[in-house]
């Protein structure tokens, strides 16, 4: 396959400082409305990376599952790869790449752990099977088989039934407070539109990038 010579051009729409909200948050709120308006396939899905105490990168997909002034909530394991990733270095950096509307948000901040109480609460909303996968799974670790993973499922579906699954310790939600939100817009014969917002105390910086 010859990718040299693959080119097309992004003339969906433009984006202009006039265009721009004083805050990120509502910024990204009006995106995220308006790509499920425009059907993107799982507008909250989204890249994390994270780096380990070697200084090694790390990226993997997970959803969004919640965002307002604060931050931007995501959970995971906390024993995962990730996981352990945030213990050492708790910056990360996500990134939603919605390429059918030709748009691309970055966020650099910090990760912090939800509250115990908000993570079980969460975990009890979710369907059952869902988890049970999450109490059952040593996620990253090395399994034997699916046969495994799936005989520890029915297991834990059995000797819980009639009862709620207990959430693991090793389960929870991240905050990331963000320092850097940048929305990218594709533009004509490469002309990307890429503005910057960066926290400075309790107000934000709006800056053009050059593409």
């Amino acid at each position: 396959m010859d990718l040299h010579d693959l080119r097309r051009e992004y003339l969906l729409g433009e984006l202009r400082s006039a265009d721009l909200g004083d805050d990120p948050h509502d910024q990204f709120a009006k995106w995220m409305k308006q790509a499920f308006e425009m059907e993107v396939v799982d507008p909250p899905a989204m890249t994390i990376a994270t780096v380990d105490a070697h200084g090694v990168p790390s990226q993997r997909i997970v959803l969004l599952k919640h965002f307002d002034a604060e931050g931007f909530v995501f959970y995971t394991s906390y024993a995962s790869h990730k996981g352990r990733d945030l213990d050492l270095n708790p910056n990360i950096s996500l990134h939603f790449p919605w390429h059918s509307v030709e748009r691309q948000v970055r966020v650099s901040g910090v990760a912090e752990r939800l509250s115990v109480e908000d993570s079980q609460r969460y975990f009890h909303s979710r369907p059952r099977g869902s988890q049970l996968a999450a109490a059952v799974s040593p996620q990253s670790e090395v399994v034997e088989s699916r046969e495994a993973l799936e005989a520890a499922f029915a297991a834990l579906d059995k000797s819980t039934e009639g009862a709620g699954v207990p959430c693991p310790s090793t389960w929870g939600g991240y905050r990331v407070r963000a320092s850097q939100i940048e929305f990218w817009q594709g533009g004509a014969n490469r002309l990307h539109n890429r503005f910057r917002y960066t926290r400075d105390g309790l107000t934000w910086i709006i800056e053009r990038l050059a593409p």
